[in-house]
C-alpha cells in the first residue's frame, strides 16, 4: 500500500515520490514491470487500472510472448471459432482447464519445453485413462502447432518423445446382452419415452441424432431414414442448439427395419393423439404435451429410473446404440456396412468402439467349432 508525502495511502500500486511525482507500478502477466509517472493523482489511478484490464484482456497478438492461458484463449475463439463444433470446442477447454493450465497456463509460451508437456501428462497418469490423457497431448500439440505457425514459438515442444505414460485402464465398452434387451424393452412397454428408446435399439442413432428427427427426414414408401441434423439442449444459454451431425460421414440415409417403421407409425399416431396446439417445432417426430423436445439429459435420468426398476446395472443412451452395433455384428452384418450405418468416418472407430463380442456370443462361436477342436 502505497503513501503521498503526508503518510496518506493512496493503494496499492501508487505511491509519490519526493519530487511530488506520482508512480504507478505493476507487474504484468509476463513477469515484467510496468511503471508510469504522473503530475496528477487521478490521471496516476487511471493509467494504473486502464494498464491492469489491458494486461489481462488485451489482444494477444500486441504482446511478444504471450502467456499460455492467453494464447489458449485467442487460439479456441479466434482460430479454432467456428470450425469445430460446439462439443469439439466444449471437449477442449474441458481438457484444457483441468490439466493444462493448472501447470502450465501462466508460464510464457517461449519458455515452455518437453519437459513441461510431459509433466502435464505424468500428473494425468494416476487418475485419467488413456484415451483422456491422448487428448490432453493432441490439444497441446494443435496449440503449440498453432503458435508456430503464428511465429510465437519456434518449434513445438510437444515432440515425439513427450508420450502418454500408461493410465488407468479404460472402461470396456457396454453393451446390452439379449436377456437384458428383452428384459428393457418389457419394462419400458407403454412409457412415455418406450418409441425414442426402442428406435435406437432399431437404428443406431445418436441421442442428438433422434431427437433432431423431423417427419420430413422419414421415407415410409422406401423405408429410409435421412439423418441431416442434430439437435441438444444446451443449459448455459437455456436455448436448443440445431446444427449438422458429427461429421460429414454422419450425414447418412439408414434402411429401417419393419419394427422400426412399425414404432415411428405408432409416434406419428401418438403425436396426433396430444393434440399439441402450438409447438416451435411442428415437424419433430418427437415431443413432449407442451410441444419441445425433451432435453437430452432428461433421457439418461429416465433411463436410470427404468434400468433400476428392470433390476439391469445403470447404463447411459449410447449403451443402446453399442447394443444396436453388437447385435448387427452378431447376425453377420459385414463390418463395413454397420460403418456407413452408424455414420463413422473410420472403420477402426466401428471395430475398436461399438463392436462387443458379449458372453452369449462366446459360448455359441466355441460351440460352433468344439467338435473340430476334439483331436482324438
Amino acid at each position: 500500500m502505497g503513501k503521498d508525502l503526508t503518510g496518506r495511502e493512496l493503494g496499492v500500486g501508487i505511491c509519490q515520490r519526493k519530487d511530488g511525482l506520482y508512480t504507478a507500478r505493476f507487474t504484468d502477466r509476463l513477469g515484467n514491470r510496468q511503471q508510469q509517472y504522473f503530475n496528477e493523482l487521478q490521471d496516476c489511478r487511471q493509467w494504473l487500472a486502464d494498464a491492469k484490464f489491458e494486461d489481462a484482456h488485451g489482444n494477444v497478438l500486441q504482446c511478444r510472448n504471450p502467456t499460455v492461458d492467453a494464447w489458449f484463449h485467442y487460439w479456441i475463439e479466434h482460430i479454432k471459432g467456428s470450425n469445430v463444433r460446439y462439443n469439439t470446442k466444449r471437449n477442449y477447454n474441458e481438457r484444457y482447464k483441468r490439466n493444462i493450465k493448472p501447470l502450465i497456463g501462466d508460464m510464457p509460451l517461449k519458455e515452455i519445453k518437453p519437459l513441461h508437456c510431459q509433466n502435464v501428462l505424468n500428473q494425468m497418469s494416476a487418475h485419467y485413462s488413456n484415451s483422456v490423457i491422448d487428448h490432453s497431448r493432441l490439444v497441446m500439440r494443435m496449440l503449440f502447432d498453432s503458435a508456430v505457425e503464428n511465429e510465437l514459438l519456434a518449434k513445438n515442444p510437444v515432440t515425439k518423445s513427450v508420450k502418454c505414460k500408461s493410465g488407468k485402464e479404460s472402461k470396456a465398452m457396454r453393451a446390452l446382452t439379449i436377456s437384458e434387451q428383452k428384459l428393457f424393452l418389457k419394462t419400458i412397454k407403454g412409457t412415455s419415452n418406450y418409441n425414442q428408446y426402442a428406435l435406437l435399439l432399431q437404428t443406431g442413432l445418436r441421442t442428438g441424432e433422434m431427437i433432431g428427427l423431423r417427419w420430413a427426414d422419414v421415407d415410409f414408401e422406401k423405408r429410409l431414414l435421412h439423418i441431416r441434423r442434430t439437435m441438444e439442449y444446451r443449459h448455459s444459454i437455456g436455448d436448443w442448439r440445431v446444427g449438422e451431425p458429427k461429421t460429414k460421414s454422419s450425414v447418412r440415409e439408414i434402411p429401417l427395419t419393419q419394427e422400426a417403421i412399425n414404432i415411428l407409425k405408432n409416434q406419428k399416431e401418438k403425436l396426433l393423439s396430444m393434440n399439441i396446439e402450438s409447438t416451435a417445432f411442428p415437424d419433430n417426430v418427437f415431443l413432449c404435451k407442451d410441444g419441445t423436445p425433451t432435453k437430452n439429459s432428461a433421457y439418461d435420468s429416465k433411463l436410470f429410473y427404468y434400468c433400476d426398476k428392470a433390476g439391469i446395472e445403470r447404463f447411459s443412451m449410447h449403451v443402446l446404440r453399442h447394443t444396436f452395433a453388437t447385435r448387427c455384428i452378431e447376425n453377420g452384418m459385414r463390418p463395413k456396412t454397420l460403418q456407413m450405418i452408424l455414420g463413422h468416418s473410420n472403420i477402426g472407430v466401428t471395430m475398436n468402439l461399438y463392436v462387443h463380442v458379449t458372453e452369449d456370443e462366446k459360448t455359441k462361436e466355441i460351440r460352433s467349432i468344439e467338435k473340430k477342436l476334439k483331436i482324438l
